[in-house]
């Protein structure tokens, strides 16, 4: 009996040691506490659809090691399932977490999700004496909506401007590849007025005749002829009838 009484004071002696070396010489997770919350403005938690959406982190390091904050990370899960749905944005940061200090760490994500309620869950990253440890910071539901419209959205008007002007250019681009280009019509060349001829007179009815073309000249000339013809044969026969009726009155006076 004594010898068994012995043997089990031993035995419990060794348990105590190994329990208090491997609490001394072992290597433990850090106790690191993290704090997910939406903004103030969010109170049902509704994540927006085409837009970023923010939580507030707060993390604390509640043990004596140095620990970093490597990078922050989360995905959507159905909320009946538990099925995972999709993994949201992963952020680095590199921070040193100091002992017994509450560090606030801003943390967006994009979502594109059908409108709906789903899982969130958000979880860091951090690195102690070269391990790597995870820590959940938010597991809860989620309302995913659609943004709101308003015909004041700078944005969307912005958006619609653009894609209007893109198919504008498209638009032109096209018509000026495989329209026919239209025939330009040729307009009349307007008649040239030529200068007047000034003519100077000089002397009683004189003119300088270099000013005037040849063939008026011509013309002028035969129509000087024919009028001179003319008027000798009438001188001719005005002689001759004066001649004749001066003889008549002669004979009648004798």
């Amino acid at each position: 009996m004594r010898f068994a009484s012995l043997f089990a004071g031993l035995l419990s002696v060794a348990a105590l040691s190994v329990s208090v070396s491997a609490s001394i010489f072992g290597e433990s997770e850090p106790e690191i506490t993290v704090t997910a919350t939406f903004p103030e403005d969010n109170p049902f938690h509704h994540v927006v659809n085409g837009e970023k959406n923010r939580l507030e982190l707060i993390v604390e390091n509640k043990s004596e090691k140095n620990v970093t904050l490597m990078l922050v990370s989360g995905s959507v899960h159905d909320p009946e399932t538990d099925d995972l749905v999709k993994n949201v944005t992963t952020l680095t940061y590199g921070l040193r977490l100091l002992a017994g200090v509450k560090l606030q760490v801003p943390y967006t994500f994009h979502s594109e999700f059908k409108p709906g309620d789903l899982k969130l869950k958000i979880w860091l990253e951090h690195v102690a004496d070269d391990e790597t440890y995870r820590v959940l910071g938010y597991d809860s539901i989620i309302t995913v909506v659609e943004p709101e419209l308003s015909v004041f959205d700078f944005k969307l008007i912005s958006t619609y401007l653009m894609l209007i002007a893109i198919l504008g250019g498209l638009s032109y681009v096209a018509y000026q590849t495989f329209a026919p280009a239209p025939k330009k019509s040729r307009k009349p060349k307007p008649a040239q007025v030529s200068a007047p001829v000034t003519v100077t007179a000089t002397g009683a009815g004189g003119y300088q005749e270099e000013w005037i073309p040849e063939h008026h000249l011509k013309k002028a000339a035969k129509v000087r002829k024919v009028g001179v013809v003319s008027s000798g044969d009438e001188l001719e026969t005005s002689g001759a009838e004066t001649s004749g009726n001066e003889g008549k009155r002669r004979k009648g006076r004798k």
